[in-house]
């Protein structure tokens, strides 16, 4: 199955934009379905008809009237607009979680390591989410476990970078070749709490994934907790955000698609979601 961010968009010569996002699309298996109500241009002119009766400005009978006419097939309707067609709109019930997001440190916790309030999303610094890139190629089959913090350091030694402040650090494990399929959510590494820790060490404030999650997969951890009865086996690289701030970008995808591993942009701005943990972007690389 062909990567549905694998388009490449060009601005000039110089200059392309590469998606590296996937669709919020109804007809992937997701843990918690995406559901979509439609209302298409006909009935979407029924109800900008309909809204008129609340837009009436005057008396109270003048709302009384319009209410009447529309109910008695008076008042506009589809036949008013030209070939019967008003404005559609759609209602989409998913997560915050669904689709390419970036995780506020909210997420991790509601607390920071100095007791105060975590960041929700809308208090991210846009300066986190416009800056340079560097794919890391980490790929390996999900059985190899989540990324360690030597195997980062080697694929930065391969393409002889040394990260800098605010890098933005793409991990490009091949996690989105099962996307929109049930082993999207179980095949896939994820990232260890070392590997992380090491990176927001260097100053990287924003990290993604092209993968379901950043963690390891869900049965992994939980059959190691159970195993175990470590605390420290759930969530290990999420919950160092509690320790030190940070956000991920997960669910990314065509990173391969990326013709150097470093040299470009990054534009990752999230959707303004007030005081939500999470939300949704629209991530690009400019090289």
């Amino acid at each position: 199955m062909s990567s549905p961010a694998s388009r490449t968009s060009a601005s000039s010569p110089a200059q392309r934009f590469i998606d590296l996002s996937v669709p919020v699309d109804p007809r992937y298996w997701e843990p918690e379905p995406v559901t979509v109500k439609y209302i298409d241009h006909r009935k979407g002119a029924d109800l900008l008809g309909k809204g008129l009766i609340h837009a009436v400005r005057g008396s109270w009978f003048a709302t009384v009237r319009e209410w009447l006419k529309h109910h008695l097939g008076k008042g506009l309707d589809h036949r008013n607009f030209p070939d019967g067609k008003g404005l559609s709109l759609m209602h989409y019930y998913l997560t915050t979680h669904t689709g390419t997001h970036m995780d506020a440190p909210f997420h991790y916790g509601d607390k920071n390591a100095q007791g105060e309030k975590a960041r929700t999303i809308c208090e991210v610094p846009l300066e986190w989410c416009f800056r340079d890139g560097v794919v890391l190629d980490v790929r390996g089959p999900a059985e190899q476990g989540p990324v360690t913090q030597q195997e980062v350091a080697a694929a930065l030694e391969r393409i002889d970078y040394r990260l800098k402040p605010l890098d933005v650090v793409l991990l490009y494990t091949g996690g989105d070749a099962h996307l929109g399929k049930r082993e999207y959510f179980t095949h896939f590494r994820g990232v260890t709490r070392a590997a992380t820790a090491w990176l927001i060490e260097q100053g990287i404030r924003v990290i993604g994934i092209d993968s379901f999650g950043f963690d390891a997969p869900f049965p992994r951890m939980i059959n190691a907790y159970l195993r175990t009865r470590d605390p420290g086996e759930l969530w290990p690289a999420h919950l160092f955000g509690r320790e030190r701030e940070y956000c991920q970008l997960e669910r990314l995808a065509n990173l391969g698609g990326i013709s150097q591993p470093h040299g470009f942009k990054v534009a990752c701005f999230p959707v303004k979601l007030a005081r939500a943990d999470a939300a949704w972007c629209r991530v690009v690389a400019i090289v």
